[in-house]
């Protein structure tokens, strides 16, 4: 029997729902445990034996011959470029992502790379083959730019967390290679991928000379990332590292929390189908929220910043993403909180009246912080990054 609208209240969280970002959970009672048991070492000097524990494991579910934890996905990507690339070089990369747009163009400054954005012309977030072998194209004079790079995202972020198949990230590697290119993937969703897909993450990383996941995203670790490849350009990557300042001392406290992580990919399910559902019922609404492959959920609107207030004001926390709002299940959020959710947002036309009711539904009343109008001051939105 469905809940009533009194008795989903109930259950969900008195204050805002936080859907900007799978980033925002907490650590589990289980993750607290297993960092404060960790047995430690000094990684920087002669190795913890947490953290290996964790990097063997994940190289193993990556195909990979080894692995490093990085404190964060932008580093992880960034000891890659730095790898692969020489000044004078330029890359590839979907429009849109995340190397491209949302890491401060560490890949041009501190890798040396010229970025290369490539249309969308095999779906929302994916290239085709023929579009890597038009853009890799024949070498040139000696003035101009040699291309040695592919870049890769899967799930991509800006596009609304889309997947690229098995089938199709290798083929569109095998064109990367076959014209002298190397292949840097940038997993920091790939267990959201392949669980959506329903394949191992290895099946998703063929071709790929290195490859970067997160374990904070929808994992929910506190902190960490791991990037993978040859046993080569680990030894390099370590030494990369280091040099960006990104060296641990007993970092088995934070791997601890990564092993726990690993062992929540299955439930990454659950985000997906809440995210369905949330999309769903935002349709029913009047909203043009796009059917998400994942747990991104992109909805256009013609007043981003002030769409952004109206759902601050009414108690569901979004951010910007490619010009539209972005909603983004996750751990921390259940069936209860998406249903409060859809009643705080209401219909497009709704505003906030005083009561903190969104198109007369589902009363949320904020803390009252000041006397400050709820436009005035505001800063606009910003994207949302990861």
């Amino acid at each position: 029997m469905r809940s009533t609208s009194r008795s989903r209240r109930a259950s969900a969280k008195a204050g805002p729902i936080d859907l900007r970002s799978d980033t925002v959970t907490r650590p589990t009672s289980e993750m607290r445990a297993a960092m404060a048991a960790a047995d430690v070492g000094d990684d920087v000097l002669d190795g913890d034996p947490t953290m290996r524990e964790l990097e063997v494991r994940v190289a193993g579910l990556l195909g990979a011959a080894d692995a490093l934890w990085t404190p964060s996905g932008s580093m992880g990507n960034l000891i890659a470029l730095m790898a692969h690339l020489s000044r004078g070089d330029a890359f590839l990369a979907p429009a849109g992502a995340h190397v491209l747009d949302a890491e401060l163009g560490t890949a041009a400054w501190l890798a040396g790379g010229m970025p290369r954005p490539l249309p969308h012309d095999g779906g929302p977030g994916k290239v085709t083959p023929d579009a890597v072998r038009r853009a890799a194209g024949t070498p040139g004079p000696y003035f101009t730019l040699r291309t040695t790079l592919l870049c890769l995202e899967n799930t991509h972020n800006a596009a609304g967390g889309t997947v690229t198949a098995p089938e199709e990230h290798a083929a569109v590697a095998a064109a990367a290679r076959a014209a002298k290119l190397r292949v840097h993937l940038d997993g920091a969703r790939l267990w959201n991928a392949a669980a959506a897909l329903g394949v191992p993450p290895g099946a998703l990383t063929v071709g790929a000379d290195t490859v970067q996941v997160c374990l904070s995203k929808g994992l929910g670790a506190p902190v960490g990332s791991v990037v993978a490849g040859s046993t080569e350009f680990v030894d390099e990557a370590r030494r990369l590292r280091k040099m960006l300042g990104g060296g641990v001392r007993q970092g088995g406290v934070l791997a601890a929390a990564g092993l726990v992580a690993l062992d929540r990919i299955d439930r990454l399910a659950d985000d997906h189908r809440r995210a369905r559902t949330l999309a769903d019922g935002l349709r029913e609404r009047g909203w043009q929220a796009a059917v998400p492959q994942t747990n991104i959920v992109l909805i256009p609107v013609a007043d981003l910043d002030g769409t952004l207030r109206r759902l601050a004001d009414a108690g569901v926390r979004a951010v910007a993403m490619s010009g539209q709002v972005r909603l983004m299940t996750h751990a921390d959020v259940d069936d209860a909180d998406i249903a409060v959710a859809l009643d705080r947002i209401g219909a497009p036309g709704a505003g906030t009246g005083e009561d903190g009711r969104a198109d007369g539904r589902a009363a949320y009343a904020p803390v009252q912080r000041g006397l400050r109008s709820s436009g005035a001051g505001r800063a606009p939105a910003r994207p949302g990054g990861r």
